[in-house]
């Protein structure tokens, strides 16, 4: 089957962009029956922030996509992690050298960024100027000998072929033209880019390389490296850039598109997923709530378009609805979010008087139930317009006394109603039988009757629908409160 892998730079969070890539590279591999690979591109040290290299294993295992082969799992072709690697950079450098395919470089850094200056001043685009490449044995033998720093370059020839990309099709970019020979091992034995990427790919057997749309101008480059090499190169498919829907770049200094944040926030993985393959394309359908079976079953390379995918993450709240409404509806899953809800209510109202009973599985497994569709997220049901759930309200007679002067009357008309049929009640009919029991009081209007009943459920002036309230807390609860609250 394919390999295929998934090479991101330890220098922070994973973000949807990575995410989506990381996405696709899996589901490659899940639908031929192949394996998906991460690896860590961590030769730019610099920028390395310690942590990163696990927190981004960690997000792939909580969105449900973990790699076959990884740091963290081990495999055939490890280490996993390119500065672990560095030998084989330098055995792969040193092939080149041999063969004339590159050579040293010692032009100073102070020589290479006047060559920059004096490009922008003359509004070119800076390049390299090959100046060493012309060095004879001797001269860089006697270079060598002096101590001189270097770094090696390999040489980009002209008449590239053009290859077959699984996404944009035929391409080809002629980079000699407009490029100077770029460096592939710098002075301190770490490898670019370009060489580590083709050597490690090679010598990890990946078949196919999806990855961004911005390496696609490298490419060319990429494929004189496995030439040069004598290698056979993968098949290559540039993913299209995921876009604000403004069509600008997503922004990562707002911190808003850090997996971290959204598992943070409570956002189901799946939610993520669907949003993220919604946008882009590669898929039959686009219905919102598609699970990764499902995108597995639907994807196809060639489905795969060339424009940008804009995210509307306005809309991951409704994606996120969908997903948690399935989870509700599956058994197995909603134990898990009972469990969930148990510990949140805990956390939220920990301090109050939580009485056991509302905590009880029967009880937060019907919440769950009867507010599907109605959330967004689990944690909304921990939000104060849900705490009359969880709190039991302390309110006295006197208080309901100042609203209305019929409060036995009420409170038996409504225990009467709910002990008749309430099981049977939805929102709407349970409207309708409280409007008909405002009629059989004296004078008391259907708003202070709303009014008294709602500080008896909640203790709150304002909240969700009293009907909403009753049906949620089902008939003995309701009865309890009421009760409660006249022998207080």
């Amino acid at each position: 089957g394919p390999r295929v892998r998934f090479g991101p730079s330890p220098t922070g969070f994973l973000h949807l962009g990575g995410l989506r890539t990381a996405l696709y590279n899996y589901i490659f591999a899940k639908k031929y029956r192949g394996t998906f690979i991460l690896r860590v591109e961590d030769t730019d040290q610099n920028r390395v922030v310690p942590g990163a290299a696990e927190g981004i294993e960690d997000m792939l295992n909580w969105a449900g996509i973990p790699p076959d082969e990884s740091p963290g799992r081990g495999g055939p072709a490890g280490p996993y992690v390119q500065s672990l690697r560095l030998e084989l950079y330098g055995q792969a450098s040193a092939a080149l050298l041999a063969s004339g395919a590159a050579y040293r470089c010692f032009c100073s850094p102070q020589r290479l960024e006047l060559l920059r200056r004096d490009a922008l001043r003359r509004q070119q685009t800076p390049r390299y100027d090959n100046r060493c490449r012309h060095l004879t044995p001797a001269e860089v033998a006697q270079k060598l000998s002096q101590g001189l720093d270097c770094v090696i370059r390999f040489r980009l020839e002209k008449g590239v072929e053009p290859f077959q990309d699984l996404v944009y099709g035929w391409n080809k970019h002629e980079v000699a033209e407009v490029e100077g020979d770029p460096v592939i091992l710098k002075g301190d034995g770490f490898p670019t880019y370009h060489l580590a990427n083709v050597v490690d790919d090679h010598y990890m057997g990946i078949t196919h390389v999806l990855r961004g749309t911005e390496w696609l101008a490298s490419t060319s480059k990429h494929l004189l490296l496995y030439k040069a090499f004598g290698w056979e190169p993968p098949q290559f498919g540039h993913l299209p850039l995921l876009l604000n829907k403004d069509g600008g770049k997503l922004s990562k200094r707002q911190g808003d598109i850090f997996l971290e944040r959204f598992a943070r926030d409570g956002f189901l993985p799946e939610a993520l997923l669907d949003i993220v393959t919604n946008c882009g394309s590669g898929f039959t359908e686009k219905q919102m709530g598609r699970t990764l079976e499902e995108l597995i079953s639907q994807f196809e390379v060639g489905r795969i378009t060339t424009h940008s995918a804009l995210l509307d993450l306005e809309a991951l709240p409704e994606f996120n609805r969908v997903h948690l409404s399935r989870h509700i509806e599956d058994q197995g899953l909603r134990q898990e979010l009972v469990r969930e809800l148990q510990g949140l209510v805990e956390l939220v109202y920990g301090d109050q008087q939580v009485d056991p009973d509302v905590l009880e599985n029967e009880y937060v497994e019907r919440v769950l139930l009867l507010r599907k569709g109605h959330i967004s997220l689990l944690k909304d049901l921990v939000s104060s317009d849900y705490s009359y759930l969880w709190v039991r309200p302390s309110v006295s007679r006197q208080q309901l006394e100042t609203i209305s002067a019929e409060v036995d009357e009420i409170a038996e008309l409504v225990i009467g109603l709910m002990t008749r049929q309430a099981a049977a009640f939805t929102v709407e009919e349970l409207n309708k039988a409280l409007r008909n029991l405002q009629k059989q009081t004296r004078d008391t209007k259907y708003s202070s009757m709303m009014q008294l009943l709602r500080l008896v459920l909640s203790g709150r002036q304002q909240g969700p629908s009293v009907a909403e309230m009753m049906v949620t807390l089902g008939a003995e609860e309701v009865c309890g409160r009421i009760h409660r609250a006249l022998s207080s």
